[in-house]
């Protein structure tokens, strides 16, 4: 590669795309990467949990999906220690290791789904699906200008991922 192309490469933000609908991450991906953006994908929160925990490389934004079913019930354990997760549990994992990280949520039914996990409107961006081309990247951007969410634990000795998000 040139130096003008790792020079590029560098600059260009990179997005973690999550879904468990392979077509979605596929779609996302190829809208991002035209857009100019690096692209990382997974499958489900154990792919993410892994990427953002082992990858050294920079990530500019997890963009997932708030509906991660996992086909079975899994806990966290020293021979599991990434399991599955719905996508607000992802983010909370993900903002703790990787210090800056920018969130965006994905949901077909977003109010039903940010009341659920106990998200208020407006504490997190997020894209209601299905989506047009240039809401995505209309939506990435302003998730990359914005700022990182700060965690802040519920209580005193909480776990890392009993958080609460702020803006």
């Amino acid at each position: 590669m040139g130096d003008a192309l790792k020079e590029q490469a560098s600059t260009q933000p990179v997005i973690l795309v999550v879904d468990d609908e392979p077509a979605i991450v596929g779609l996302c991906a190829a809208v991002l990467q035209q857009a100019g953006y690096q692209v990382l994908k997974a499958g489900g929160s154990p792919e993410a949990l892994k990427i953002c925990s082992e990858d050294p490389g920079r990530i500019d934004v997890l963009l997932t999906d708030l509906v991660l079913p996992p086909p079975d019930f899994q806990l966290a354990s020293a021979a599991n220690p990434y399991p599955y997760v719905h996508g607000m549990e992802l983010a909370a994992r993900a903002a703790a290791v990787r210090t800056g990280l920018k969130i965006g949520l994905m949901s077909g039914n977003p109010d039903q789904e940010l009341a659920s996990h106990g998200i208020r409107r407006g504490t997190l961006p997020f894209i209601k699906k299905p989506f047009a081309t240039q809401e995505l990247i209309s939506f990435v951007g302003e998730v990359l200008s914005g700022p990182a969410p700060v965690l802040k634990n519920h209580r005193e000795g909480a776990a890392a991922h009993d958080v609460e998000w702020f803006d």
